[in-house]
């Protein structure tokens, strides 16, 4: 192998730090020993991998096409360093390391029991999951920073493993105080709380909803499907959410299911994976 992991590590740092001196502090390298094994990494390839801008540098062409695959290696290497149980008493292997990411109604509501069961199981695994919009899983997933994405939208971006988990049913809730059921004109005219752009939340309530109601008329753009729950609960307005997310609220009296005319509503569930991220058996029957 005529290049080394290390050079590798300092394409990636370089390309997300900019310089070689922020990616030497993420290495632990001097400036010096960073520029001298990028230079080296360069001279062995056929063109350079960064352009020159002042004192940053800037992956060009060759180097963006280098980088996942460099990522992915990397992932790779230390994956198989922690199966093989490197490090201190190295001849147990150390427990496996879950990464995923999940949107805000999966990660909140659906996967936490799923998460428990997988840990009664294999009670030495790790699980990290991280919490944020369609948007921000499928750039973690894109990154490799993650072993599997969960999100409640559909994803737009190419190059990515996408495929249908379950169907998520959608109700509409208001506070506890307001009809129990309501017409169309009195849907077209309600206020809205809606997810910000970029949620699966949002993307679902309007596929959903706008064929029916054509705009809306009145609408509230809160951070979180608790800011909403609680929006409704307080008398703001009308919310479209996942039933797993409301339910508590339901079962307390704090918010009402509005009953509609409309078609029941209800979203498909994705996995994201990135097409050099193989699936740890453990997470596979997770996501079962």
């Amino acid at each position: 192998m005529r290049l080394s992991l290390r050079q590798w590590q300092v394409l990636v740092a370089v390309a997300d730090a900019g310089t070689t001196t922020a990616a030497g502090d993420t290495l632990g390298l001097s400036q010096s020993a960073v520029s001298a094994a990028l230079n080296e990494l360069e001279h062995q390839l056929p063109a350079p991998l960064f352009d020159r801008v002042g004192r940053r540098l800037l992956l060009n062409a060759q180097g963006r096409a280098l980088l996942d695959p460099a990522r992915a290696l990397l992932m790779a290497a230390a994956t198989l360093e922690q199966d093989a149980g490197i490090g201190p008493g190295g001849a147990q292997p150390r427990p496996v390391h879950l990464r995923i990411a999940a949107s805000t109604t999966i990660g909140n509501y659906l996967l936490p029991p799923r998460v428990a069961a997988l840990l009664a199981v294999h009670a030495r695994a790790r699980v990290a999951l991280q919490i944020g919009n369609t948007a921000d899983v499928v750039a973690q997933v894109q990154r490799l920073e993650v072993d599997v994405g969960l999100i409640e939208g559909p994803c737009h971006e190419s190059g990515l493993q996408v495929r249908p988990w379950q169907r998520d049913a959608l109700v509409i809730v208001a506070a506890a105080t307001a009809p129990a059921r309501m017409s169309l004109p009195a849907l077209r005219a309600a206020r809205w709380l809606l997810r910000e752009p970029g949620s699966g939340t949002r993307e679902a309530v309007e596929q959903g909803l706008l064929p029916h109601l054509h705009h809306f008329t009145d609408s509230m753009q809160l951070g979180s499907t608790e800011a909403i729950k609680q929006a409704a609960a307080a008398g703001l307005g009308l919310a479209c959410l996942s039933r797993h997310a409301v339910a508590d609220l339901l079962a307390l009296g704090t918010l009402r299911e509005v009953k509609t005319d409309l078609p029941p509503l209800s979203r498909q569930l994705w996995t994201v994976q990135h097409p050099r991220r193989i699936l740890p058996a453990a997470l596979a029957g997770l996501l079962e």
